[in-house]
């Protein structure tokens, strides 16, 4: 990490009383699991794991779906082990500081690693459950993947008989509008905005960054290649996060920084 970029980032954590972290698919390749859009990334691997994003296609095209639920059933998530990245996050939050995880992982490592789950907000959902796109019923993923191993190529809701997917939000499906409205709040109300392991390519979580700078917040952004909001951040890290975040955890507050009177996040309703 270059010595000047490292000082000032530190210094912004050590000042900070309220930050938001905002996580990408970078904070957990050194657990095994691929990104999406690096240069060995699945998408850029796998044409076929692109497609099987977009909801339209996974709709209509039965092959698809069944090459969807063969990759569920073999995804590294199932084996995959927070790393030291997460566990930074978790030192971070139990200093006091870390107020929110706004993260677009579906890993769920977050949350494994020890982040108080009310503080993480995922906002492309989550691969640990089921959803179905007819009546809305959820379930655990388990349950559907036990289904596959047992010989099932595609099951269905067990409720309504209707297809069933990841609760993972996939291209051209809405977000969560209360996850969403909880993330631009985290935003809002945090001194300092910490991006790590992101492009800031996909809206509206990249929307988050002018959106915090605006407000006044310092912004810190780690990513190993350049991100088109490079130019609002107060710090620039092309290092790896399972290097900066651990630095940057350990990091003792100094005092200062500007307190809310808007309370604990995990608590917005």
């Amino acid at each position: 990490m270059p010595s000047d970029a490292c000082k000032a980032a530190r210094a912004l954590v050590a000042s900070a009383h309220r930050i938001t972290v905002l996580t990408g698919a970078g904070v957990s390749t050194d657990s095994g699991i691929p990104d999406f859009r690096g240069p060995d990334g699945l998408w850029t691997r796998d044409a076929d794991a692109g497609k099987a994003a977009s909801l339209d296609a996974y709709l209509t095209d039965p092959e698809l779906r069944r090459l969807a639920w063969r990759t569920r059933l073999d995804s590294p998530v199932w084996t995959a082990k927070p790393n030291a990245a997460h566990r930074a996050l978790v030192e971070l939050e139990r200093s006091g500081r870390l107020r929110t995880v706004v993260t677009q992982n579906i890993d769920g490592l977050h949350q494994k690693a020890g982040s108080d789950p009310h503080r993480v907000l995922e906002l492309h959902g989550t691969l640990h459950a089921t959803v179905c796109l007819g009546c809305g019923a959820t379930g655990p993923m388990r349950d559907a993947l036990k289904r596959v191993a047992d010989g099932e190529p595609e099951p269905d809701c067990p409720r309504c008989r209707g297809i069933l997917k990841s609760a993972t939000i996939s291209f051209g499906q809405e977000l969560d509008a209360e996850i969403l409205r909880r993330a631009r709040l985290a935003a809002l109300d945090c001194d300092v905005l910490l991006v790590a392991g992101t492009s800031l390519s996909v809206q509206p979580a990249s929307g988050l960054v002018p959106l915090a700078a605006r407000a006044g917040a310092e912004v810190i952004i780690c990513n190993a290649e350049p991100t088109p909001y490079d130019s609002l951040a107060a710090v620039v890290l092309h290092e790896p996060v399972g290097e900066v975040l651990p630095d940057l955890s350990a990091v003792p507050p100094s005092g200062g920084g500007r307190f809310s009177s808007w309370g604990d996040p995990s608590t917005w309703s």
